[in-house]
């Protein structure tokens, strides 16, 4: 019997909207900054009784989403920290669609800034903001209208949406530029993914244990053992 859906989770996931989404998709070749507003009825609304002036709470923040990244289930299959039943996920991926199969891993972080209480509904507050965006003609800012008690859900709600409309037009760029092709099991976006990290270690922007944990991921520890090692020459 399948595990049923927390009843609080499903309401939050069902009553969160995107208001105003972004005008831009996620960058395919750089790192997408996205200003969001989160607008909720506060969860102190019921204590403060029906005859009390409508007030909503909004969080502002950015998320940040990194350059997405072409992997394979082989690649996934060899990180860390995932469960058993990630395993066996995986395993089903390598099974129906073979190990070098290429998909896209997006990878973010959350930037909270600061909460504010302002006078009006949420629907209302989120109306202004997005009319204000709009007139400002912001790119990359987004309303959305969630939850209070579970606004991080809320959160992740967008950003899956945000993901998923913009997968398409990352394919399509990786695709035209060539990197979607895997070479023995590696696709091409991935080796110039550790051309960078090489770079970067040279300069002192990246670990050199990131370039290691790179390559092992890949199976590419061996051809790339000399460049690796020559990081630590001179030191």
């Amino acid at each position: 019997m399948e595990d049923e859906v927390d009843p609080q989770l499903a309401d939050a996931i069902e009553k969160t909207s995107v208001v105003r989404a972004p005008k831009q998709a996620l960058a395919t070749f750089g790192t997408t900054a996205v200003r969001y507003y989160l607008v909720t009825e506060p969860a102190f609304r019921d204590l403060a009784g029906a005859t009390a002036d409508p007030e909503s709470v909004v969080r502002e923040g950015v998320v940040r989403a990194e350059r997405p990244q072409v992997v394979t289930p082989y690649f996934l299959s060899r990180h860390e920290g995932f469960g058993d039943h990630t395993q066996d996920y995986l395993k089903y991926l390598i099974d129906t669609y073979g190990p070098d199969s290429p998909g896209l891993l997006y990878t973010y972080t959350n930037e909270a800034m600061e909460t504010s209480i302002v006078t009006g509904t949420p629907e209302e507050v989120a109306t202004r903001i997005g009319e204000r965006l709009d007139r400002e003609e912001r790119a990359l800012e987004a309303v959305v209208r969630g939850v209070d008690e579970m606004w991080d859900v809320s959160l992740m709600k967008f950003i899956y949406e945000l993901t998923s409309r913009s997968a398409r037009s990352n394919f399509d760029d990786l695709r035209t530029n060539g990197l979607l092709g895997v070479e023995d099991g590696v696709p091409r976006e991935a080796r110039h993914r550790i051309e960078r990290l090489l770079d970067m270690a040279r300069s002192g922007q990246a670990k050199p244990a990131d370039v290691h944990r790179e390559l092992e991921r890949w199976g590419l520890f061996d051809e790339y053992q000399d460049r690796f090692l020559g990081l630590f020459r001179g030191r």
